[in-house]
């Protein structure tokens, strides 16, 4: 079984009992710390790990793969457990302090990985929040949240980022393309949502292999996001942490996603 198998198996599943306790401060990790299983555990995936206490013989590390929130412990002996930690009284140690030390590292590499993707401008480049947007042409719900981001994008407050799938119908794909491909991809991704009631953009004929690969890198990353249909929704809040919302937020949540009217 390979590493990367053995990981994924271990992120699911992993339980660990707590050790008996002793002196904090004995091999207390540091920063600067990086020994191999750790530099092993990288190159398969996990990333942002930061020591914290264990009080413990064990040293913990908060890590993160995709958007999962991990727990690694390393023994004197050089190994490490990938899991849970868990106490006398049967409740797991850590998971707060573990989601704590990768909330935001792991916002930022969603956001990275977004900023980086092939998206659709919808608003002003200059306007101070920007908010990305797994979209599909014949989504409802993804039209649904334009037409209400419209006060917003209008006053030059929010830009939304489209990226732009097609999964919902047989033609969401080709009508992304005929987005994606257009002279002005920005007008045509308006002239979809304003002409959704009537059937939305035209299907393009013919899909060329870059635009395709775009489609697909963009369904892919909603995917390994943790998104499983559209709209799904990435934004900062007031204290600027990366934050997601799956489907038609509703409407007290708008302010959070789109700051004040």
């Amino acid at each position: 079984m390979s590493t990367r198998l053995c990981l994924a198996f271990a992120i699911s599943s992993s339980v660990l009992l707590a050790l008996p306790t002793r002196s904090p401060a004995a091999d207390a990790p540091t920063a600067t710390d990086k020994p191999a299983v750790l530099q092993s555990l990288e190159r398969e995936g996990v990333s942002g790990l930061q020591p914290f206490e264990t009080g413990s013989d064990l040293r913990g590390y908060a890590g993160f793969a995709g958007q999962q929130p991990l727990a690694v412990y390393l023994s004197r002996d050089g190994g490490a457990i990938v899991g849970s930690r868990i106490g006398a009284d049967g409740k797991p140690l850590d998971v707060e302090r573990v989601k704590a030390l990768v909330e935001k590292p792991m916002g930022e590499a969603m956001w990275s990985r977004l900023a980086s993707s092939g998206w659709v401008q919808d608003g002003k480049i200059e306007a101070p929040r920007v908010v990305f947007m797994f979209s599909d042409p014949n989504c409802p719900y993804c039209n649904r949240f334009w037409e209400i981001a419209r006060p917003w994008v209008a006053a030059g407050k929010v830009q939304l980022r489209h990226v732009v799938v097609g999964v919902i119908r047989a033609d969401s794909a080709t009508k992304a393309a005929a987005i994606l491909e257009a002279a002005d991809a920005s007008a045509a991704l308006r002239r979809n949502e304003r002409q959704f009631a009537q059937g939305g953009i035209k299907p393009a004929r013919n899909v060329s292999k870059p635009v395709a690969q775009k489609l697909d890198a963009n369904q892919r990353l909603m995917a390994e996001l943790g998104f499983r249909g559209t709209p799904g929704i990435v934004y900062r809040d007031a204290q600027g942490i990366v934050r997601r919302a799956s489907g038609m937020p509703p409407d007290d949540a708008l302010a959070a996603i789109l700051g004040p009217r």
